[in-house]
């Protein structure tokens, strides 16, 4: 007994550092987004101005310019990371994510429908791609149902799934005006640019809501992870609480994909990094939320910074990253006898 309370408490003691590391990542990240720029302001302003001093010059510029933008990132990051998280420990399937198995798609499908079709914008563009995104999660889990739902089974559907929708926003956008459609590739691409706090007040009201929620639910993901009839002689309700976590993982990656665009990867890279920095800790959804801030914001400062005179869109940098892991997935579960 004093051996596995010992392994546990190390275990809980490794979880806290490793967190608190990750939270002051974000932190000084945060700060250095926000002092870098065309008018370059000291760190020490930066946090001054934070705190409720500076002058109206420093303020104007981290308030209203900077900081939401940043801000946004870590909402971002954190909606996608931990939808990957839910997604990847609950179906036991490293390519479960919400990128890769079609609910991004769905929320850029209807997204483009909604701005090129419909002529909407803002909030109503917004609410369209969150829309897209539950009905495809919807969609996907009952085509995926037989008798329960298993993993390898709701994977293949939902690449089947996110493929056809890839080709109506082609086609979509294929029908409609060049500038039109080339404002619609932009955010499928997934951007930060131009980003006010418009869009981060509504990504922070639904984020309060579904990251306890979340963390609520995970309670019952180590008896899930046993396998249905382990889990079920243990008194879970297997059906019942599967589908609340993938509703809030599908929502969790909804509300960052109409708020920012579809961020290639973050769901994908997030949870895996965060299980190699704590082994054996099940699905470290709070570290995996930090996990994906700290990776959007390093590569919102690289879109904005690596090319002088250039603004990438996240998206690309955040894709140059993801890619070469999943090539790399797939090989190496190829080598080892899973990948078919």
């Amino acid at each position: 007994m004093r051996t596995v309370d010992g392994v546990r408490r190390h275990g809980r003691v490794r979880s806290l550092w490793v967190g608190g590391v990750l939270l002051l990542a974000v932190l000084v990240m945060l700060c250095v987004s926000v002092s870098v720029g065309d008018y370059v302001l000291p760190l020490r302003d930066v946090v001054s101005t934070l705190l409720g001093g500076g002058d109206a010059g420093s303020h104007f510029v981290v308030v209203e310019l900077r900081l939401p933008r940043a801000l946004l990132a870590i909402l971002v990051g954190a909606g996608f990371g931990m939808a990957g998280a839910l997604f990847q420990t609950l179906l036991r399937n490293p390519l479960a994510s919400p990128d890769v198995i079609g609910i991004s798609a769905g929320a850029s499908a209807a997204a483009v429908l909604g701005s090129l079709i419909l002529g909407l914008s803002g909030t109503a563009l917004s609410g369209s791609a969150l829309t897209g995104a539950l009905v495809t999660g919807a969609a996907i889990y009952l085509l995926a149902w037989r008798e329960g739902v298993v993993g390898s089974r709701l994977v293949l559907v939902g690449v089947g799934l996110g493929a056809g929708l890839v080709s109506v926003i082609s086609y979509v956008m294929t029908r409609s005006d060049v500038r039109e459609a080339q404002e619609a590739f932009l955010w499928l691409t997934g951007s930060l640019n131009g980003r006010s706090w418009t869009q981060v007040w509504p990504l922070l009201g639904a984020l309060v809501v579904l990251v306890p929620a979340a963390l609520f639910l995970a309670r019952s993901l180590p008896v899930l992870q046993l396998g249905d009839d382990t889990a079920a002689g243990l008194g879970n309700r297997v059906g019942r609480d599967r589908l609340l976590l993938l509703a809030c993982g599908t929502a969790l990656a909804g509300v960052a994909t109409a708020a920012a665009g579809p961020v290639g990867f973050v769901a994908f890279v997030s949870a895996p990094v965060a299980r190699a920095l704590l082994p054996g800790r099940g699905a470290v959804l709070p570290h995996s939320a930090l996990t994906g801030a700290l990776l959007v914001l390093l590569a919102d400062f690289a879109a904005q910074h690596a090319l002088p005179g250039v603004q990438l869109p996240v998206g690309v940098v955040t894709s140059i990253v993801g890619a070469p892991y999943l090539l790399w997935l797939l090989a190496r579960t190829n080598r080892v006898g899973r990948g078919g």
